[in-house]
């Protein structure tokens, strides 16, 4: 029978109360507590004070058995101690897509938090595929990591519903985007001001027509960066017009594509601007506009800071995330819980800096 939401069996919970009566800790064919016991002469609780780093062992005493555990190489079984006391000392990742620089940063800020508390961390990517999503936060949960950090692709979460009503469950934090049907604590970056600011410095350069490309609309990001600009453009007393809001360029290529259409409109209805919703968009935007002279160029503010946007011909201006402090406040909020936090669960949002390299400051020709 298995335990709920850790997918544990009696067997193994009966095999490793043997072992904890017996003090064979180490793997099967090596030295064993009771093997440091003996040769400290000491009981097992003593050594397993020790190596637990328990209190309540005379210093003496300690120094003796820590001299048995390295004359005998003893080695304790990380998979039993974690077996008995509940979880895997792990944590949980799931982003979208670890070679996108952006996740990349913080998966690296999220295993160097991890690494601090001597956690490993386990990450997956889902690709902004909800069911891949599910498999994943769930084969984590149960596999009893200590806690879940997820960036959703899906907009029902309702399927962890369950698993939060489980006395002492794993800490959910959503990164990135929301969660819908359930309330846990949630760390953003500000996408629909990051998209606004975006939109007001082109306007404040002399753009009257702007373009946004941006991922599918069913993306929660996709669709806050398209409302911040929209924002932007009605508020400096612009039409927002459909012909120049192009959803559905997920991959680099779909972006350059998307580009070189609004570009190929009539002179009276193409843009003299580009917001490009996403570091892959604007990888696509450039890849669209190495063709064209320089002076023909639309200005262009990428959403998402990537690798070498500062040394292309013209720089790349950007609206730049922090990942690192996203990753950061997420990775604290499910250690506090960890470490008995009851509050209300948590929404912070993460400014985003306008780092402005040149060609955002194109003016329309």
């Amino acid at each position: 029978m298995s335990v709920p939401g850790y997918g544990r069996s009696d067997e193994a919970l009966t095999t490793l109360s043997a072992a904890d009566r017996s003090g064979e800790t180490g793997l099967s064919g090596r030295p064993t507590m009771r093997d440091v016991a003996s040769t400290a002469g000491v009981s097992l609780k003593t050594v397993s004070r020790v190596v637990n780093a328990e209190p309540g062992v005379a210093r003496e005493t300690a120094a003796r058995v820590t001299a048995a555990i390295e004359t005998l190489g003893f080695t304790r079984n990380e998979l039993a101690r974690s077996l008995r006391h509940g979880r895997a000392g792990a944590l949980g990742l799931v982003i979208e897509d670890v070679a996108n620089p952006f996740y990349s940063q913080l998966a690296r800020t999220v295993e160097e938090l991890a690494h601090a508390q001597g956690h490993l961390l386990l990450t997956g990517s889902c690709g902004e595929d909800p069911a891949r999503e599910q498999e994943l936060v769930l084969r984590f949960l149960r596999r009893a990591v200590d806690a879940v950090l997820m960036v959703p692709a899906g907009e029902d979460h309702t399927y962890l519903r369950g698993e939060l009503t489980q006395p002492g469950h794993a800490p959910i934090v959503f990164l990135d985007r929301p969660p819908v049907g359930i309330d846990v604590d949630t760390v953003l970056g500000d996408s629909r001001g990051g998209a606004r600011t975006a939109v007001e410095h082109l306007v404040a350069h002399g753009h009257r027509r702007i373009a946004v490309i941006t991922d599918s609309d069913r993306v929660w990001t996709a669709r806050e960066r398209v409302a911040g600009a929209a924002d932007a453009l009605r508020d400096a007393g612009l039409d927002v017009d459909p012909e120049l809001i192009v959803p559905g360029a997920h991959a680099a290529g779909d972006a350059e594509a998307a580009v070189r259409r609004v570009l190929a409109l009539p002179a009276e209805r193409r843009p003299t601007a580009l917001f490009t919703a996403n570091n892959r968009i604007t990888v696509g935007a450039v890849r669209a506009l190495r063709d064209l002279d320089p002076d023909e160029q639309p200005a262009l503010v990428g959403f998402d800071d990537f690798e070498l946007a500062d040394m292309l011909a013209t720089p790349v201006s950007v609206v730049r995330q922090a990942p690192a402090e996203m990753a950061r406040l997420a990775a604290e909020a499910a250690y506090a819980r960890l470490d008995g936090d009851e509050q209300a669960p948590r929404r912070m949002v993460v400014p985003c800096e306008l780092v402005a390299r040149g060609s955002g400051e194109r003016v329309p020709r």
